[in-house]
């Protein structure tokens, strides 16, 4: 291994993802062992305590001396997809790397979905496969697939292990990368004559990685000048994005705001970042935003965006996003400044960084200088925003409404719980009316968009929060994509709570057919819910949950509502499945549609905000 400058490893300690050296003079003694043992003894190294995996023959060699290990948790799974998804909420909620694991071909290329995911949304996750023989490599060989070059798009690095004296160095070297700057998946590919041949350990004290050097200080002229900016402004807005979580940045992000009085808007990847119920919080911006977080951005004349990347979802039409704002844009990735929005003013480094430095520049500017911004209008102004258009919805004549199910869920299951959700109009429910006090309290699939995230995501975060309550928010279309992980939670003993908010519909799909296509809903009906509609209950989610070992419920009218709820909040031995029967014509508001302008938001089919003047 290169000596010289490096980077010093140690185990994973709690939420961090700095390796700084092992504690004893034995961790670094070479032995004999197989490349098997040596990866469960690098793991080990590591820090990892869990592992979401399925055996299979090329990985297989792996799996005899994990059985033997006293460290690491191994949760076999029912699908390689779960496996990564799990992985992805262990992650999000301990801060750690999460660790997934699969054999070759086919259980790798299952593993693509969830690694996918987790780039797109800067999870940290090593997803560790066998390969066949390397002398097979190539050959077309049985359950060979290059997963290494499948996955090269979708990854922060990856790598293909042959020799096995390389797997300490390898799987140091991968969970650096993956939790360190902008964090992310690395797939590591092991050969199986690689986990069959012996080799001698050797643990690395340090690890030197050409090229790779994560700029976490930000550039105090940059800082300066953004500060300068900031005191310039008139309406400015904080834009923050899921980078902030990822730094542990919501501390800093508080006081920032709080210092200044600018208004907050958090992501869709960045709820709990910034409390709810701070007076400055406009909401979630975007497609589904609130309308006072879509004037704020719309009309602003700075926007200083914290670990957001300018996605299509947020801004709506591109040219016509935030016309009037000069751009101060923070990011520890420099790929994404500028991607989407040129900055006026780039900053490269870790937002926790960039928020501490910004609080002193502005300070400093303040009291040496005179120098401070006074946005007391804007902030009146965009307040008044808020509390003339909040979000709301009418609740139907008969059935179950799925955001008073969700507001329940929040109000029962208090400002504890952790949640996550699958992708569509549940998802979009649950991040309006679940109040998110705190980071690393919502998971979701936000790049991606991937239905069957929640339930296997839930059980990750739920293995990571032993003794906590965890709600997987998910409708009827994403809980059939991933159910089976029910199984796992049963047997683990991993008491997740879920809330299927069934529509009998793929409600998203249902809504744009409503709104785009004339309600000619064309391959949308799920056949789940009640007789009343058609259906003909296919699955049953009751039975289905008991078959796999949970208890199911099923609540169909308000008035059971929370007595429902309060029964699964009681059950804490073993997973708990509702299935919510709500009215299938509901749709999520506010809105813009795909492509058009965000000025173009609706409150409710055909009705936009009336402006006043002064709003404009």
């Amino acid at each position: 291994m290169p000596h010289g400058r490096g980077i010093f490893l140690c185990e994973q300690p709690g939420h961090s993802t700095t390796y700084d050296g092992p504690k004893q003079k034995d961790d670094i003694m070479t032995e004999q062992l197989t490349g098997a043992q040596s990866l469960v003894r690098a793991l080990e190294h590591a820090g990892v305590d869990t592992i979401f995996g399925i055996p299979g023959g090329a990985i297989l060699p792996a799996y005899d001396p994990l059985f033997d290990s006293e460290k690491i948790r191994h949760i076999l799974v029912r699908h390689e997809q779960g496996a990564g998804h799990a992985a992805q909420g262990y992650a999000m909620v301990t801060g750690k790397v999460g660790v997934c694991m699969a054999t070759s071909g086919p259980g790798a290329t299952n593993l693509v979905t969830a690694i996918a995911d987790a780039h797109m949304d800067s999870v940290p996750i090593v997803a560790i496969t066998g390969q066949v023989p390397s002398g097979s490599i190539g050959s077309d060989a049985f359950q060979e697939a290059d997963i290494r070059g499948i996955t090269m798009p979708i990854t922060k690095h990856s790598f293909l292990v042959t020799d096995p004296a390389e797997i300490p160095l390898v799987i140091a070297e991968a969970f650096h990368i993956a939790g360190t700057g902008r964090p992310g998946p690395v797939l590591v590919d092991i050969a199986k004559d690689a986990l069959q041949a012996t080799t001698t350990f050797t643990w690395p004290t340090e690890l030197a990685l050409p090229g790779y050097r994560p700029t976490t200080r930000p550039h105090g002229k940059q800082v300066r000048e953004a500060a300068r900016l900031i005191a310039a402004a008139e309406r400015p807005v904080l834009y923050v994005g899921g980078g902030v979580i990822k730094a542990d940045a919501s501390a800093e992000l508080k006081v920032l705001a709080e210092m200044t009085q600018i208004p907050v808007v958090t992501t869709l990847m960045a709820r709990g970042a910034f409390p709810d119920s701070h007076e400055l919080h406009l909401g979630m911006p975007g497609m589904h935003g609130t309308v006072a977080a879509v004037a704020a951005l719309q009309k602003s004349d700075l926007l200083i965006s914290l670990g957001a990347r300018f996605d299509d979802r947020v801004t709506g039409q591109l040219a016509s996003f935030a016309p009037l704002a000069k751009i101060i844009h923070a990011d520890i990735d420099p790929a994404e400044i500028s991607k989407n929005r040129t900055a006026d003013v780039p900053i490269v480094g870790d937002c926790r960084e960039v928020i501490a430095d910004l609080i002193s520049t502005l300070q400093k500017q303040a009291s040496e200088d005179g120098i401070e911004g006074d946005y007391a209008a804007w902030k009146a102004q965009m307040l008044g925003i808020k509390d003339r258009y909040p979000v709301g919805y009418d609740k139907p004549e008969t059935g179950l409404a799925p955001q008073t199910v969700i507001e329940r869920i929040n109000a029962i299951a208090g400002p504890e719980a952790t949640y996550t959700a699958g992708v569509g109009q549940h998802q979009m429910w649950a991040a309006h009316y679940v109040d998110f006090e705190r980071p690393r309290q919502w998971l979701n699939s936000g790049g991606a968009g991937t239905m069957g995230y929640a339930v296997p995501a839930a059980m990750g975060a739920q293995v990571g929060l032993p003794g906590s309550v965890v709600w997987a928010i998910d409708g009827d279309g994403c809980f059939q994509m991933t159910n089976q992980e029910l199984a796992t939670c049963a047997i683990e003993n991993i008491p997740i709570k879920v809330a299927v908010i069934n529509n009998s519909s793929l409600g998203m799909v249902r809504q744009w057919q409503t709104l785009l296509y004339e309600g000619r809903y064309s391959n949308t009906d799920l056949n789940t819910g009640p007789e009343s509609i058609g259906a003909r209950r296919i699955p049953d989610f009751l039975k289905l949950a008991e078959a796999y070992g949970c208890v199911g419920l099923r609540c169909e009218s308000e008035e059971d509502l929370d007595a429902t709820i309060e029964k699964a909040m009681a059950i804490t031995d073993r997973p708990v499945v509702i299935d919510f029967v709500v009215e299938r014509d509901a749709m999520v508001w506010p809105m813009v549609h795909a492509g058009t302008s965000n000025d173009a938001i609706q409150i409710a089919r055909d009705l936009a905000p009336e402006w006043d003047d002064e709003d404009l």
